[in-house]
């Protein structure tokens, strides 16, 4: 039988605005975080930068054109903070402003929904030289950014995205200090976590005081499927730690009103937790999702340490002598036998099933998309210019299969964004490491739809699930 999905089930891609926009000092935009981490030496391979990345500023009618002639019904892209408010401060950049609204509109012509993300990891840098996300100031300034953007797009806009990821925010950007800014103090580090569950929560309610009443709020979490190594009791606590730090630290609150006792005992040692003032969990949680974001790559395989503090160096997230992990010094990390892909992650669809059937079972009623899922594969253009990305395909039916099985399971699905639309800069390692469906040539900014992006396609025109083979 084939493998079909539902009528009105999203097909998209997605972006993130400083990996693929370029244009870093035009129209008004300011620096970020990442701006600074990446034009300091050594914070990125090869010093490379998004100063130019995929040129999107410049090339967005061709690159919207390009999703319509594969299919796809949906695009989630990120606002730049910067570009809209430079200093994350004051009136918003029209000009800025003006560049979302063409795009948007272009895509609605082309009949794709568009699926904003108001925060994608670029934070303005005059609010981190005021503190950071650690300081809980720069969530209020998150919540005035989130309503000048709603008052803009509010019309065009139906699906809203508060935050991506921000646990890398949190423990990459703070803790290990392998992401901007940078930095590696494991309090900041927490008080980052809870400061962007904050932003979430007043940003939510600057949204709802502007936006249609049928506008839909969500956030996208990196949510972890971690595996204890053995079934010993210390890898299975081993287990409960990091999923405490990877994934309820941002669903306690955000689905349940609360902080999990157990991640507030496990870090006891580090901080008492004074940063959450007593109404921030009902600030948090006040206005309900309407779906969750669920981004996927690969699960995350844990034990207890041996003897001394665990390396980290192999948690999937670079290598760093500081662990982005607060409260789980005594925890080792594995890579799990089998394939990965070029960024050394694990190919093991279940982990995407059993967080689909995980969320369907804590939060039943809430509907749940597939914010991102990709694979990096050191792709080569043959000498006819094709890429033949055979890896990515099987990566990609591997997981839309899991996904079609948690459906079928009774999970609540309603999309699936591949990641990425294009090849980008994939923030520390540079320009090294290509997610894309479509080939960028950096040189001369060509765009070449890979073979997966032709597979992709069918996917998306039929709502059928095509056979694993190249195009």
């Amino acid at each position: 039988m084939p493998v079909s999905f539902p009528p009105g089930f999203l097909w998209g891609t997605a972006t993130a605005a400083y990996q693929i926009e370029g244009a870093a000092q035009e129209d008004g935009r300011g620096p970020s975080i990442w701006d600074t981490f990446s034009h300091t030496p050594g914070r990125t391979r090869g010093g490379d930068t998004g100063d130019v990345a995929a040129d999107h500023y410049h090339r967005a009618p061709d690159d919207v054109r390009t999703m319509a002639e594969l299919g796809v019904n949906a695009y989630r892209f990120s606002v730049s903070w910067p570009r809209v408010q430079p200093t994350g401060r004051g009136p918003a950049v029209q000009k800025g402003l003006d560049f979302y609204r063409a795009l948007a509109d272009d895509l609605l012509d082309r009949g794709i929904t568009p699926v904003l993300t108001l925060y994608h990891w670029d934070l303005p840098q005059a609010l981190e030289d005021e503190g950071g996300w650690p300081a809980r100031d720069t969530a209020q300034r998150f919540a005035d950014y989130a309503g000048l953007v709603a008052d803009a797009l509010g019309d065009r806009v139906e699906r809203w995205t508060t935050l991506n990821e921000p646990w890398c925010s949190a423990f990459l950007g703070y803790g290990s200090g392998v992401h901007a800014p940078g930095r590696t103090d494991p309090v900041d580090a927490l008080r980052a976590a809870h400061h962007l569950n904050l932003a979430h929560g007043l940003a939510a309610h600057a949204l709802r005081a502007v936006l249609p009443g049928h506008a839909q709020l969500s956030i996208s979490l990196n949510t972890c499927a971690v595996r204890a190594r053995t079934d010993r009791d210390a890898d299975r606590d081993a287990r409960r730690r990091v999923d405490a730090l990877a994934n309820r630290v941002f669903t306690g609150p955000l689905l349940h009103g609360a902080y999990p006792e157990d991640l507030l005992d496990d870090t006891a040692h580090l901080t008492d937790w004074s940063f959450v003032h007593a109404d921030d969990p009902a600030t948090i949680a006040r206005h309900p999702l309407d779906s969750l974001g669920v981004n996927y790559y690969a699960p995350t395989v844990v034990s207890a340490a041996a003897g001394g503090p665990a390396s980290t160096a192999d948690d999937g997230h670079g290598a760093s002598a500081h662990s982005p992990w607060p409260g789980a010094d005594r925890v080792s990390f594995h890579q799990q036998p089998g394939e990965r892909t070029d960024m050394g992650w694990g190919v093991d669809p279940t982990g995407l099933y059993d967080l689909l059937t995980h969320y369907a079972r804590e939060a039943p009623g809430l509907p749940l998309f597939v914010t991102e899922n990709g694979a990096a594969y050191p792709d080569r253009p043959a000498a006819d210019g094709t890429v033949h990305d055979v890896r990515r395909i099987r990566y990609l039916h591997g997981h839309i299969a899991a996904l079609h099985r948690a459906l079928a399971d009774g999970a609540d699905v309603r999309g699936y964004f591949v990641w990425s639309l294009l090849d980008n800069f994939e923030w520390s390692y540079g320009y090294a490491k290509r997610f894309g469906i479509v080939h960028v040539d950096y040189a001369t900014q060509t765009r070449t739809p890979k073979a997966s992006a032709r597979w992709y396609a069918r996917l998306a025109r039929t709502g059928v699930l095509p056979d694993p083979v190249v195009p």
